[in-house]
C-alpha cells in the first residue's frame, strides 16, 4: 500500500552521480590535512639560562606545566621540573598550587 515509489533508471543514475560527487568533496575536505607525523616529545627540559626559551614564557600570561610542555614540546614532568627551577632562579613566581598542579607567573 504505502512506501517509496520505486525509481526509474534516469532518476536512479541521476542519485548515484551526486552521491559519488559527495564522496568526492568529502574526501577532499578531509585530505587536505593528511595524517600528522607525530615528534616524540623532549625528555630533558632546557637550560634555565637559555635566554631565547626564558623570553618566549615570559610572553605568556600564565604559566602551567601543561602550557609549558606544549609551547617547548617536552614531557610534563619535565615542564614541572624546568618552572621549579624558574622559580628557584626568579624568573617566575608560584601564583596558587596544590600537589596536583602549581600555577605561575612571569616575573
Amino acid at each position: 500500500m504505502g512506501g517509496k515509489k520505486k525509481l526509474n533508471l534516469k532518476q536512479m543514475e541521476r542519485a548515484q552521480v551526486k552521491k559519488d560527487e559527495e564522496e568526492e568533496t568529502k574526501k577532499k575536505e578531509k585530505g587536505t590535512g593528511g595524517p600528522r607525523e607525530k615528534k616524540p616529545l623532549g625528555i630533558v627540559a632546557p637550560d634555565v639560562k637559555n635566554e631565547r626559551m626564558v623570553n618566549e614564557l615570559k610572553k605568556m600570561g600564565v604559566l602551567t606545566p601543561y602550557a609549558v610542555a606544549t609551547r617547548l614540546g617536552i614531557r610534563i614532568s619535565a615542564a614541572k621540573d624546568y618552572l621549579e627551577k624558574l622559580e628557584q632562579n626568579g624568573t617566575v613566581q608560584m601564583v596558587s598550587g596544590n600537589h596536583n598542579i602549581k600555577i605561575y607567573k612571569p616575573c
